[in-house]
């Protein structure tokens, strides 16, 4: 069941006679955060490759009509068994799409429906690297390099194994600072999560999924691109922010909002990328593992606010418990 990754890109090259023309990323929740950075990584480098990111059950309402024997569609389901993600993987392949399918359970129900299936490890903290964020990654850059060459294909591969090193530099420096973040914000209402760039789907992911979900809290993302074009304009003292300053291209945006928000609120926490190690990693590729180190940094953070809050990450009022 479990495939190297060099072999699973061989193959649906293979079988779409080198002829790859979309890739789509399909998921729910956090899922679909953990496919952000490699839809960004295509859609960013390929020439040649159109991609899209899907919600599942858009994605099968309203696929896009390119959908078809060119296509690689990319699922995720932690569980296994989100009949949105299932029936997402069925139709792609009645459209004659290869499908890869990921989880953490080896019985998913999603591996009876995809052409390869992955079965990613989980709960190692300190081995972000057999995630499913990371696994992604790979695979997307194997592809880029298999159909147009990638410049920086070994350096990619290379940083991919130096990257839980980083992470757990980074886990051991925000152990104090997340505590107090989590005793200073607990009564918070509502918390905005400013990123740009690989990075947003962690300002997205963390605010439905570790605010909204796991601890009842209501949050938004917002793109420190779009910060000045509206969300600027509800800032103030009793506004509370978290900014992910990334490395990368988009870092100055990320700057120009943390500047403005600085000055004028008094409740912010910056994660810094480069404060927490990631500048370790070569500038060719950094913007792209941005991802990789804020969701295991956040993770920290949301851990120490559900200790604050007794509030456990695992409590939930509707899913799992009602019909919808």
């Amino acid at each position: 069941m479990t495939r190297k990754n060099e072999e699973v890109v061989s193959e649906l090259l293979n079988k779409m006679n080198n002829d790859l023309k979309n890739v789509y990323f399909v998921a729910c929740g956090g899922s679909l955060v953990d496919l952000y950075s490699s839809y960004y990584f295509l859609k960013n480098n390929s020439k040649s490759i159109s991609t899209g990111w899907y919600t599942a059950n858009e994605f099968v309402y309203d696929s896009p009509i390119q959908l078809g024997k060119n296509s690689l569609v990319i699922l995720c389901s932690h569980s296994g068994n989100t009949k949105e993600t299932v029936n997402a993987a069925i139709l792609s392949r009645k459209r004659g799409a290869y499908t890869i399918g990921l989880s953490y359970n080896k019985d998913s129900k999603i591996f009876k429906e995809v052409d390869s299936s992955i079965l990613y490890e989980w709960g190692n903290k300190f081995k972000v690297s057999r995630n499913p964020m990371a696994i992604v990654l790979e695979i997307s850059v194997r592809i880029l390099n298999k159909t147009e060459k990638y410049q920086y294909y070994k350096i990619f591969l290379d940083e991919l194994v130096n990257i839980d090193k980083v992470v757990q530099n980074a886990i051991d420096k925000v152990q104090a600072r997340a505590k107090k973040f989590a005793v200073n914000y607990k009564d918070e209402k509502f918390f905005q999560i400013i990123s740009s760039g690989a990075t947003y789907g962690q300002a997205y992911g963390f605010a439905i999924c570790s605010l909204m979900e796991m601890q009842w809290i209501n949050a938004t993302a917002v793109h420190s691109g779009e910060y000045f074009h509206g969300p600027f304009e509800v800032t103030d003292n009793e506004s509370m922010y978290v900014v992910l300053e990334s490395l990368g291209r988009t870092r100055s945006l990320d700057e120009r909002a943390k500047s403005f928000i600085t000055s004028h609120s008094q409740k912010v926490e910056i994660l810094d990328a480069k404060e927490l190690g990631l500048d370790l990693i070569n500038a060719a590729v950094v913007e792209y593992f941005n991802p990789i180190l804020f969701y295991t940094v956040l993770s920290e953070y949301r851990s120490q606010l559900a200790i604050a809050r007794q509030h456990p990450l695992e409590v939930r009022r509707y899913m799992g418990k009602v019909s919808y």
